[in-house]
């Protein structure tokens, strides 16, 4: 991989260097994909569902190439799947502050206790699907408890 392709592969899969924070680098990783929620919050739902699965794809991509550069399977430095995560959180939920924050600590909820089959995705798929697709989970998860929430609130 030459070096401009792969600082561009680091810089976006640790989005931003968001995923050298000493602590919680999913977390801040997450912080750093709400800008993007928003924008896809402005488009029309078709729209807003090709950008998320283009996003997905290039986030797969990048994860697997970051594995690479890191020498580590699902290096904690890796965030786009955190970013990814969260925009599908908030995929065609109404932009706010409150659907905005149960949504950010739903998925990180979601992420971090990977209930069943987050945690046998993440193990079994190779590359950077494994890296990615379990965070895809968690947002699935994540967008319906929030829905739930919503209907509540």
């Amino acid at each position: 991989m030459h070096k401009i392709q792969q600082k561009f592969v680091v810089v976006l899969a640790t989005g931003f260097y968001s995923g050298y924070a000493p602590i919680a680098s999913g977390t801040f990783g997450t912080v750093v994909g709400l800008p993007f929620c928003y924008l896809l919050s402005r488009l029309d739902p078709f729209e807003a569902m090709l950008y998320m699965v283009f996003f997905a794809g290039l986030a797969v991509w990048l994860a697997g190439e970051a594995e690479k550069v890191f020498e580590e399977k699902d290096s904690g430095l890796i965030v786009i799947d955190e970013m990814v995560g969260v925009l599908v959180t908030l995929l065609f939920i109404p932009w706010g502050i409150k659907s905005v924050v149960v949504g950010f600590f739903l998925f990180r909820l979601m992420d971090i206790v990977k209930p069943f089959p987050i945690r046998r995705l993440e193990r079994s798929l190779p590359g950077g699907w494994g890296v990615v697709g379990d965070d895809v989970l968690a947002g699935v998860y994540a967008n319906v408890a929030l829905r739930v929430v919503m209907a509540f609130l």
